[in-house]
Order: structure tokens, then sequence, then C-alpha cells
């Protein structure tokens, strides 16, 4: 089931140790990825991620998403692309309905910082073949910070 994080009303700002953030990430996960929300407003919202299963295609109906690969490697695609390596460092950009997954793990642990303009609702996760999974097989969400 997917949980929603409740948290206190954010400052202004915040300071946030990815690291620290990545160390709490559980081994395994019976879902595909588990995130951790770092910020929740209306008009965006961060979360860090480990993908531990492969995400098949799939997209988000309502907002833009930004992924900086913060360590791990994996293939990764977006529409009819051919799939592509990332690793520490890139930056993956794509508009809403832009269907993407990740069909390979290259290395572990993958872990990704996400930012989604508007935020993104958990359950804005809707599979190009729908047996592939739901938003509740697709993310788990922890606070681990």
């Amino acid at each position: 089931m997917i949980e929603e994080i409740k948290q206190a009303p954010m400052a202004n700002s915040g300071v946030f140790d990815l690291k620290k953030i990545a160390a709490n990430f559980p081994e395994t996960a019976d879902t595909m990825l588990i995130d951790t929300r770092l910020t929740n407003e209306d008009h965006a919202s961060a979360r860090v991620f480990r993908v531990y299963h492969p995400a098949p295609a799939h997209y988000h109906a309502t907002c833009d998403e930004y992924l900086m690969v913060i360590s791990g490697r994996a293939t990764f695609f977006l529409g009819e692309a051919p799939p592509f390596e990332v690793g520490p460092g890139q930056l993956i950009f794509f508009k809403q309905g832009t269907i993407h997954g990740t069909p390979e793990i290259l290395e572990e642990p993958f872990l990704v910082l996400a930012v989604d303009t508007p935020r993104r609702d958990p359950a804005d996760v809707i599979f190009v073949n729908p047996s592939d999974g739901t938003p509740d097989s697709f993310i788990q969400s922890k606070r681990l910070y």
C-alpha cells in the first residue's frame, strides 16, 4: 500500500545529507522502488529513491520529472529511443506523459534524486502494460532521515 509521508510543514529552506539518507535504505524491497520525500510542496516535490527491481515502461500524467543519479548504474529508456546507460552525476529530464523505465540495474545501489514539477502524487504511475504493476507494487515511501 502506498503510504503518504506525514511530516511537519517545511520551513522556507532545508539542508539534506544525501549520503546519510542513502545509507538508510534497506538492502532489499518487495516493491520496485523505495523513496523518501525531502520536500512536498504543491508546485514541486523532491525525493530520493532506490531502484531494487527493473521498472517496466510507465509514465506520469501530472508532472515533469528531473532525475539525478547519485550512485550505481542502470539502463534507462525514454519513449521509443533505445535504452542507454546512466550513472552518477547524470541528469535525466522528461515531460509528463513520457514513457520511461529502467530495464536493468547494472551496479547497486542505484540511487536517484528526483524533482517532480508539479508535485507527483504517489498514485500517478501508469504502466503501459497494466499487468506489469500498480502504484502499490511500484513504490513504497518511507521516512529515512
